[in-house]
């Protein structure tokens, strides 16, 4: 399968996706968005993943090319191609999918516990993900899960972490995470690590056993598998 993933930074910190792409005989390649020229032809891609960043949906005045972006999301939707949106991703994805997104009441940054719906154990994610894991999260804004979607996650910060909608997965935790990207954020978004109920501090964040990143991205494996086979 082409797997063609919208990246709205670079970095050469890596997640996990890269490598279970490459694991699972899926080609690779990537699209950093602010620097594109273009976007890819749909005839291009088999699936599209759409990762996180700094910016918010909102934000088309100082970012031009949010708008190009989305009309490009709503053509694959269109178009049937199966759609994974990560955090910002799954933010773009809801607004394309008519919800609302917004600035929640508090940010939501470290390793927290995140819980699967009653909806979500009904669907094929509940025969995937346990009901509660703990994952990494790092956001301010949130959604509203679109009208015909399935919520299929929450936790005591946000009540909405997830949803699936026909072809289209929307997760704003972070499955794929990996030490290094983990560092990455700590050092170019550190300023944002002020005291709060649902932030924790650097040293929180990092240094987190291995177990904890092999678990997450075991999810993730089976998630985008049994996602990408049922379709």
């Amino acid at each position: 399968m082409r797997i063609h993933c919208l990246q709205h930074t670079e970095s050469k910190a890596r997640t996990y996706l890269p490598a279970w792409a490459a694991r699972h005989g899926h080609a690779w390649q990537c699209t950093i968005v602010p620097r594109a020229h273009r976007l890819p032809a749909l005839s291009d891609l088999d699936c599209l993943v759409v990762m996180g960043g700094p910016m918010r949906v909102s934000d088309d005045t100082r970012h031009a090319w949010l708008a190009e972006e989305k009309r490009f999301l709503e053509q694959v939707i269109d178009a049937g191609r199966p759609l994974l949106g990560i955090c910002l991703g799954a933010q773009l994805l809801a607004e394309v999918l008519g919800a609302r997104v917004y600035p929640g009441r508090h940010k939501e940054i470290g390793w927290f516990p995140v819980d699967t719906t009653s909806d979500s154990r009904e669907s094929w994610v509940g025969d995937v993900l346990p009901p509660s894991f703990e994952t990494f999260l790092w956001h301010g804004d949130t959604f509203e899960i679109p009208a015909g979607a399935t919520h299929i996650a929450r936790s005591a910060a946000f009540e909405n972490q997830g949803f699936i909608w026909n072809q289209t997965l929307a997760l704003q935790f972070h499955l794929e995470v990996s030490p290094d990207w983990v560092a990455m954020l700590a050092e170019r978004d550190g300023h944002e690590l002020q005291a709060a109920d649902y932030v924790q501090p650097a040293e929180a964040i990092l240094g987190r056993p291995g177990d904890l990143y092999r678990h997450n991205n075991s999810l993730m494996q089976r998630l985008l598998n049994t996602w990408l086979e049922g379709l």
